[in-house]
């Protein structure tokens, strides 16, 4: 069939200049347009429809045809009919009743039946809606376009391709700075939503039972790059990824900000003291510093219109905040607890921890409150109470970063505690030795020389977390760990045939340790006349008697595994605390309620209540530690502590 064409190559090099001045997310939109670009044929504009944007071409018998710019121009042209189009919009009947006279023939002419691809439609929205001919300044004022954004199946080629094209024959311009592009969503199996199919999910039914903002979360933190896979499981991991564990602090801190009736607009706190925040402890330094870093990481992928990398730059710092901020911290929130009123956390330092906190969750809360609206709404209300003069979170100040709050080294040397503690975890996990039994030491060997010089300033930080008494620097690995080396046949035969032999003879001439340091960091191995990949070594390890080892990616963590029985006391006198807070919590006390602990066990238990009774008074928030037959009226449970079995109580002080 005839088409109408618009001819492409002289505005080839136009286009691909002012596509590289978008900022284009995925960046492979760029690539994938500037390939479209290079390779198009002529832009077919014809559609064979009855309705649809009527083409303003006119062509006459005697060859010659006319393209009419604008009503204006056909008003002047036309020879009869503009009566009947006069007022109504320029689509079929009303504009086939105009004719115009040709500009070679002088004969009249109607207008080409054929409709307008409707990519034309939306390329020439921007210069169509925004007074593009009757208010130029205007039209400056909203062009180019700041964001546009459209799932990039096929947009390419059609949407994307049309607003660049119009707007280099009009404006010789960039249509919009940013190009937000995605992929498709499917359901939960990867698979096309069909109503049909039963897999279908309506909007009304996802935002009820999964929640507006969690839906709004799991589109945000989406690599737009690949397909989402929707559905009630993929919002239960975001709730449990990160609603559920921010709202666990926000809870926390609420909950004991409202027993020590905490002011946060006054920073007073039972003492009144003031608090300077170059005085606050190392810890609260190193959760602001990871926090101010997140509002410089936050804005700047919004500013570029990336919200993945907010997103999961926000889920890094909750677990920070989580798991090692607030974990490391709750006992600078507790009361006094000592029957002789005397505490090592003074009011200065729990000030410190409540004001480091509610920076922390407002700054936090303020930061989504774009990506969760409503949730972060309910937080903000209950932190800044009713005497804010913002009525909303969505009325405050964005957080700005304060670059003096920053201490990089702060971050680096807090970053390896946390590294170091987590394979410390794993080495215990794989002993099958409580984290709550203290050992004697670890071991660690570390990548660099600047990581062996912060060693000693999170030393203290290891050992809380471990349960350790010592933190050793490991040269060489050899002392806890035993590797065999072995070639990896199914690689290496096809490759190398009957000299296999000498590789296995030249890996034994190498140390062992340095093989699987360089394996595990992922680098190859120069052997004397071979050099083999990571992937065609084997390595197998074996940790040496008295040690529990994990590794990962060059660092390695080594425990001692024998409990002698001073470090067995003490493990009973931890595990002895634990379920005596479990109780508390079973006996419904308040968290500020102090206690009486009655016990009844072995000889091993009066043994454990002698070395460590104060720590378990401590712990426990207990005013006295008694020995003896239970009475009825006191809420007791029996445990089993190894071959010791024990008799609990508490009750109210």
């Amino acid at each position: 069939m005839d088409e109408w064409f618009i001819k492409m190559d002289p505005l080839r090099d136009s286009l691909a200049k002012i596509t590289r001045n978008i900022n284009w997310v995925p960046e492979f939109g760029m690539k994938r347009e500037l390939d479209w670009i290079k390779k198009m044929d002529d832009w077919m504009i014809s559609k064979k429809r009855y309705y649809g944007l009527a083409l303003p071409i006119y062509k006459c018998s005697c060859g010659n045809f006319d393209v009419i710019g604008s009503e204006m121009e056909l008003k002047d042209r036309a020879v009869s009919g503009w009566e009947k189009f006069d007022g109504h919009s320029p689509h079929r009947p009303w504009i086939d009743n105009v004719l115009i006279e040709c500009s070679e023939c002088e004969r009249p002419v109607k207008r080409v039946i054929d409709v307008g691809n409707p990519w034309l439609d939306a390329g020439i929205v921007s210069f169509s809606t925004l007074k593009f001919r009757a208010d130029k300044d205007y039209w400056q004022d909203w062009f180019p376009a700041d964001w546009i954004s459209e799932s990039f199946p096929g947009q390419y080629r059609n949407w994307f391709y049309s607003l660049l094209t119009m707007s280099v024959v009009l404006a010789d311009s960039e249509p919009c700075r940013n190009i937000f592009s995605y992929a498709l969503m499917r359901d939960e199996k990867g698979e096309e939503m069909h109503k049909s199919k039963g897999n279908a999910i309506w909007f009304e039914d996802a935002a009820n039972k999964m929640g507006a903002d969690a839906m709004r979360w799991l589109y945000a933190r989406h690599n737009p790059a690949s397909n989402l896979n929707f559905g009630f499981g993929a919002a239960d991991g975001v709730r449990r990824g990160l609603m559920i564990p921010l709202w666990n602090v926000y809870s926390f801190f609420i909950t004991y900000a409202n027993i020590d009736q905490y002011d946060p607009s006054a920073d007073k706190i039972l003492s009144g003291k003031s608090l300077d925040f170059n005085s606050r402890p190392g810890l609260d330094q190193w959760i602001i510093s990871e926090l101010n870093m997140l509002i410089a990481e936050v804005s700047n992928s919004i500013e570029s219109f990336e919200p993945e990398r907010a997103a999961v730059a926000v889920e890094e710092f909750v677990e920070y905040l989580s798991n090692w901020y607030v974990r490391r911290s709750r006992r600078r929130f507790w009361k006094t607890g000592l029957a002789d009123g005397s505490d090592s956390y003074t009011d200065i330092d729990k000030l410190s921890a409540y004001a480091t906190l509610y920076e922390c969750l407002l700054t936090i809360t303020k930061l989504l409150a774009p990506f969760m609206p409503f949730f972060t709404e309910s937080m903000y209300q209950n932190l800044v109470g009713l005497k804010n003069v913002h009525q909303s979170v969505h009325l405050d100040d964005y957080p700005e970063v304060d670059e003096t709050r920053i201490n990089k080294k702060l971050s680096q040397s807090t970053r390896l505690a946390m590294r170091l503690s987590s394979l410390g975890r794993s080495a215990r996990s794989k002993a099958g030795i409580k984290v709550r039994q203290p050992l004697e030491q670890v071991l660690v060997i570390l990548k660099t020389v600047d990581e062996q010089e912060l060693l000693p300033e999170v030393m203290t930080q290891i050992k809380d977390e471990l349960n350790v008494k010592d933190v050793s620097l490991l040269e060489d690995s050899g002392s806890v760990i035993e590797f065999e080396i072995q070639p990896n046949l199914p690689l290496l035969g096809p490759k190398y045939g009957k000299e296999i032999s000498k590789i296995r003879q030249q890996l034994k001439k190498l140390d062992s340790g340095k093989i699987h340091d360089l394996v595990d960091s992922g680098l190859g191995l120069q052997l004397a006349d071979y050099f083999l990949e990571p992937n065609e070594v084997l390595v197998r390890s074996m940790d040496m008697d008295g040690y529990s080892v994990a590794s990962e990616e060059g660092y390695i963590v080594a425990i001692t595994t024998e409990v002698t029985e001073e470090l067995r006391l003490e493990g009973f006198a931890r595990e002895l605390a634990h379920c005596v807070q479990n109780m508390r919590k079973s006996a419904g006390f308040d968290i500020q309620d102090r206690i009486i602990i009655t016990y009844d066990g072995t000889a091993a238990l009066e043994e454990v209540v002698k070395v460590h009774g104060r720590y378990i008074m401590k712990e426990t928030l207990s005013a006295n530690l008694v020995q003896g037959p239970l009475n009825n009226d006191v809420y007791s449970e029996s445990h089993k502590f190894g071959d010791h079995e024990v008799l609990i109580g508490i009750q109210k002080e």
